[in-house]
């Protein structure tokens, strides 16, 4: 038996949960996930961080207009951030400050009041957003699957998509069943590329990226949850507080086939040391660590909007390590380009371009 619906979406992560639960609104939507749970990978594995100058252009515009959602949700906690200048990085210095909103820059004695553990001399300047905040993941993305399913979508897991046809609308297989319908989004995150050659479709060119991440341990006598996300300008290292705990992270960016990430114990080593140089704080073991995948166009943007074949294909993959700080506003977005509406006015008027986002530009 096949199971008709209006639309397909394949992935259940924080790009295809979110904007399946605006699609099932009006249409019959089911959302194929290949995993036992959705979230499984890159959205379960997040530094949670709304930080409205983080990314390309029009990953700006949207995570601007996310706040709107993030705020009357409550999904938010504030958290500042730290952006240090080590010598040598006076170019990335520059590079951070351009074409920002809303961040100033402070004198290494005023980072060093918020970060008491910076070594002196470490940082020759420093600039602070103050406008950046902590992101319940796991609380958004929830809330997105509730809305799903209140609205009569249909998710299945353990459902990975083994082959796609064309033909009087799109066919699907996937755990042993057939789904079709006219319209066929592809929020596959990492596996974006493999799910548009199922389509026949010519892959992009999307690169996962592996990000590693450890738990650290500190004194029970230090008070860190106050403490701003530190980064150095050149993002060789960053560090965050959670859970009376730090993340600390090399920042990396190794370029991986899809896989169930995990993370690379030398380059953890190596981002950690470069953590220990820019804080008086020796660490002497890690209590956890994992990796995730950030997924990349060519040109660093992300892929959104129909297929120049006009054959009811959606391309929405390359968030990058921003699709959960964007989602709110990008899953709006895409709900109005599937459904052939105006891209809503509040993204637009955050300065998007929605030409630097479309498939067409490959």
């Amino acid at each position: 038996m096949t199971a008709e619906f209006d639309i397909i979406v394949i992935g259940a992560g924080i790009a295809g949960a979110s904007v399946a639960a605006h699609l099932a609104e009006t249409h019959r939507v089911a959302m194929l996930e290949m995993e036992d749970r959705p979230g499984h990978h890159t959205t379960g594995r997040s530094a949670a961080t709304y930080e409205p100058n983080y990314g390309p252009p029009p990953i700006c515009a949207l995570t601007r207009a996310s706040r709107r959602e993030y705020d009357a949700g409550g999904y938010l906690s504030p958290r500042d951030s730290l952006f240090l200048m080590p010598d040598g990085q006076e170019e990335a210095f520059d590079a951070v400050m351009a074409g920002q909103k809303g961040m100033t820059e402070i004198s290494p004695a005023a980072a060093k009041a918020m970060l008491p553990l910076l070594r002196d001399g470490y940082a020759r300047r420093a600039i602070l957003d103050a406008g950046t905040a902590d992101i319940d993941v796991d609380l958004l993305h929830q809330s997105y699957l509730k809305r799903f399913r209140q609205r009569g979508g249909t998710l299945v897991c353990d459902a990975p998509v083994s082959a796609l046809e064309k033909s009087a609308g799109w066919t699907a297989a996937a755990a042993g069943r057939t789904f079709r319908a006219p319209v066929i989004v592809n929020a596959a995150g990492a596996w974006g590329d493999r799910v548009a050659a199922m389509a026949g479709k010519r892959p992009i060119g999307l690169q996962p990226k592996r990000r590693s991440i450890a738990v650290v341990p500190v004194p029970e006598s230090i008070d860190i949850m106050s403490w701003p996300m530190a980064v150095d300008c050149g993002e060789t290292w960053y560090c965050k507080p959670q859970s009376g705990k730090l993340l600390v992270s090399p920042a990396d960016a190794t370029p991986v086939d899809p896989h169930d990430a995990y993370a690379d114990d030398m380059t953890l080593a190596e981002g950690i040391d470069r953590f220990q140089q820019a804080v008086d704080m020796e660490v002497t073991r890690v209590e956890r660590t994992w990796g995730g995948l950030r997924s990349f166009a060519p040109d660093g943007n992300l892929v959104v909007g129909y297929d120049k074949d006009e054959d009811g294909f959606f391309w929405l993959i390359g968030q990058g390590g921003y699709g959960i700080q964007s989602s709110p506003a990008l899953s709006r977005l895409a709900a109005a380009l599937v459904r052939q509406e105006k891209p809503p006015s509040d993204i637009m008027d955050e300065g998007l371009v929605l030409r630097e986002i479309s498939p067409d530009r490959f």
